[in-house]
């Protein structure tokens, strides 16, 4: 399906794949992989576009969940963050029996704001897709400032993030243009009543993409899953929280 999607897989135990947020890559992981990488072999792919991973023509969330199935483990549990939380529930409902455990982190099932469900205010999506025509690198870093707004260390989130942004290629203007895209389009609410593994959906209290709000829909929309909510986090809990993050992670898939 691409060229080249870009996998790097450390550590000893039980497969955990780790999937990234838009205008990042799979270096944002940085920050915990040293308190995961005895418990699991930690699987950190670039999806498609960002950072060493190749791009599509197009990337829809079917092909860009698709894509990773094809590299992953065949069993394994799944992490997604924001975008990529999107796509790991994709993939959870594509193919059921090569996820394990779902987690997903500061993800939305449908990240665009209506008068029925709380999300990204529509016109600040359309704002970032009309200001890919300029400087795209400009909008990633705005995008990271709205990450990490209302943490208390946000100065600090941020610093890390775009660190960490710069040790790969930026993303492709393609994949970025698509990735809103999904964001603005895509609703998998109906169908999170039929995933078939466990799943833990973690949020951020102070988070301004994904409200807390979410966190109430989802128990409702899925009522096995379990929500875990960071206090003093905003979108990047595994950045803010490192040690707490870690720890229910570790929890909830090795317990």
């Amino acid at each position: 399906m691409t060229k080249k999607l870009n996998i790097t897989s450390v550590g000893q135990g039980r497969d955990l794949v780790l999937l990234h947020g838009w205008g990042l890559n799979s270096a944002a992981w940085q920050g915990v992989l040293p308190l995961l990488e005895s418990y699991f072999t930690v699987h950190l792919i670039d999806l498609p576009g960002f950072g060493d991973s190749e791009p599509f023509a197009l990337h829809t969330l079917q092909n860009m969940a698709q894509a990773v199935l094809d590299k992953a483990p065949t069993e394994a549990v799944w992490v997604g963050w924001s975008l990529g939380g999107l796509v790991a529930t994709q993939a959870a409902l594509m193919a059921p029996d090569r996820i394990r455990r779902l987690v997903t982190v500061a993800s939305n099932p449908k990240f665009s704001q209506d008068q029925d469900w709380p999300g990204i205010q529509p016109k600040v999506l359309q704002q970032f897709i009309d200001s890919l025509s300029g400087d795209f690198k400009t909008t990633i870093e705005r995008f990271l400032a709205i990450q990490a707004m209302g943490s208390e260390s946000a100065r600090q989130d941020i610093k890390a993030l775009k660190s960490w942004l710069a040790e790969k290629p930026l993303p492709d203007p393609k994949a970025l243009a698509d990735g809103l895209a999904i964001l603005q389009q895509d609703d998998l609410r109906s169908q999170l009543k039929t995933l078939e593994m466990p799943f833990l959906a973690m949020f951020g209290k102070l988070d301004r993409l994904v409200p807390i709000e979410v966190a109430h829909q989802v128990t409702l929309l899925a009522p096995d899953s379990e929500i875990y909510v960071f206090e003093k986090a905003s979108h990047a809990p595994f950045v803010t929280d490192k040690e707490q993050f870690s720890a229910q992670l570790i929890h909830f898939c090795l317990v």
